[in-house]
Order: C-alpha cells, then sequence, then structure tokens
C-alpha cells in the first residue's frame, strides 16, 4: 500500500471520558463503527459524547471494493433484542448525540428500515434528550421505507454520495449516483425539519471540478450538511489510494462548500461521516 503522508500518521488520542466504553460493549453485544475501523478521532468523539453504532451486521449483501466490511449474499435474521440492547449502551454511556449506521442489507424488502425505526424508538424511551442521526443505505429505492424511518423523527438523515458520479461503477457498482442524490431530495419531501447530510471519499482519482459538482447536485437536492475525508486502502485487495489529497485542498473545498450554501462541512484528511457529527445539536439551537 502507498506510503501515507506526514499529516496522516496521527495516535489515536486515549479516551478520557468513556474509559470503560469498552467494557459497557462487550456486554452488551455491540459494535461500534469507530472500534471496528479503528478511527483515529475515536477518542475526540467519544469524548465530545457520540458514538457510531453499525447494526444488522457483520454481514452485507454487497461488496464494494473500497469498503472493509465482508460480503454475504444471505446474512443472518434480524436480531429483534439489538435495539434495546443499543439503547441501553446509549443510556449507559450517556451519549449527547449517537449515529446508527449499518451494512446494507438488500436480502431484505424494506432494506432495514424496520431495525432503524426500532432503535429510533427505543433511544427515544431511554435517553429522550439523546439527539439521533442515521446513516443508511440506498434502500433500493425504497422511499416507502425511507417514510417509515423518517416518521420516527431522527434528528439528521445521512446517507453518503460516497464519490463523485465518473467512477460509480467502479467504486459503488451496486449503487446509483442518481439514487443517492434521490434518497436525499426525497427524504427533505417526506420530512421537511429533518437535517439532511451526505459524505465522500476523495483521492479516487476525482478532479477538483467533480467535487465541486457533487456539491452542486447535493445542494440541488437541498442537502444540509456534508462531510469530505482522505479514502485509505482497508487492504492490498481493496481499491488503492491514487493520491493523497493536501489539507489545504481540504480546506478549500470546505470553504467552497460554505460558500455554496452547506450550514455545515467537515473536509479534513481524516474526516469520517460521524466525524463532529454532534454539532447538529448547535445547528439546531440557531435554527430554533
Amino acid at each position: 500500500m502507498t506510503v501515507k503522508p506526514e499529516w496522516l500518521r496521527v495516535k489515536a488520542p486515549q479516551i478520557e471520558r468513556v474509559g470503560n466504553v469498552k467494557d459497557i460493549l462487550r456486554d452488551l453485544g455491540l459494535n461500534t463503527v469507530c472500534e471496528e475501523a479503528s478511527c483515529p478521532n475515536i477518542g475526540e468523539c467519544f469524548n465530545a459524547g457520540t458514538a457510531t453504532f453499525l447494526i444488522m451486521g457483520p454481514g452485507c449483501t454487497r461488496a464494494c471494493p473500497y469498503c472493509d466490511i465482508d460480503f454475504e449474499k444471505t446474512p443472518q435474521g434480524l436480531d429483534e433484542t439489538e435495539p434495546l440492547r443499543l439503547a441501553q449502551a446509549v443510556e449507559r454511556l450517556r451519549l449527547n448525540h449517537v449515529v446508527i449506521t449499518s451494512v446494507n442489507r438488500d436480502d431484505l424488502a424494506d432494506g432495514g428500515a424496520s431495525q432503524f425505526v426500532a432503535c429510533i424508538n427505543e433511544i427515544r424511551q431511554l435517553s429522550p434528550h439523546t439527539t439521533i442521526e442515521v446513516l443508511i443505505p440506498d434502500l433500493c429505492g425504497n422511499w416507502s421505507a425511507l417514510g417509515d424511518i423518517l416518521r420516527a423523527k431522527p434528528e439528521v438523515l445521512n446517507h453518503n454520495t460516497e464519490t463523485v458520479s465518473r467512477l460509480y461503477r467502479k467504486v459503488r457498482p451496486q449503487g446509483e449516483y442518481g439514487r443517492s442524490l434521490e434518497l436525499l431530495q426525497q427524504a427533505r419531501k417526506l420530512n421537511p425539519n429533518v437535517y439532511t447530510k451526505s459524505g465522500i471519499m476523495v483521492g479516487l482519482g476525482e478532479t477538483d471540478e467533480e467535487v465541486k459538482q457533487v456539491m452542486a447536485d447535493l445542494r440541488a437536492v437541498d442537502c444540509d450538511i456534508l462531510t469530505i475525508g482522505q479514502y485509505l486502502q482497508p487492504s492490498p485487495h481493496h481499491l488503492p489510494v491514487k493520491e493523497f489529497i493536501t489539507p489545504a485542498q481540504f480546506k478549500a473545498w470546505g470553504e467552497y462548500g460554505e460558500k455554496v450554501g452547506f450550514l455545515q462541512v467537515v473536509s479534513t484528511p481524516l474526516t469520517r461521516s460521524s466525524y463532529h457529527a454532534e454539532e447538529v445539536r448547535e445547528l439546531m439551537k440557531i435554527s430554533s
């Protein structure tokens, strides 16, 4: 794999606020994306009272060549105890903001929407002051299932665009660029009060103009929040990194994104979908 530049060589900070987080997660049989992906932002996010839980796994019905999650054509059935266990973890960790994401479950008629709804409802019961963000797959275009999720009233509906239109067939072969944009557009129609959010990886061969076009396309469907981060190759069997983008370029994209109307743009080499996710709480105060 390509040698990482100096700005990507960081040590994962110590978790101070939630020193017992691993024990709690192990006790409840849950996984966080933060730990599964060895995210360098783990300490910062936990200290800010944020965590990202992966549900309906561990197998994914898609085999995207950038992703390290295992492919499984026929994954296990849904665990009916998972939503309550997740809610108990949120309560015990005293999270201010929680992000719930999932593997793709194309084997399910609703893409797993019912499990998202159950998780939201259980969290509301145990931690009514915790804000909730759902980072969802494209549901194969099932907008009825999307409506079910939105009726549960998460504060943020996140769906990652992941890359530019030209690279979709290579990077996300079972996805569709237009369908991802339509999902965000439908979310706005179905619940105008939800914050919509998306994210892209860079360093896969896209151009500056293509990144700006993604921003324009997202703003055209009234997307509120955008994250931009460096793609890192999980293993030699995954897509290679074409370029390590400089911090200066990330800053320029962040400034451009704010200029074209995003309420929040988080654009740094180490940015991931949930990085600074808790700042939506401040956006809510401003808009209320």
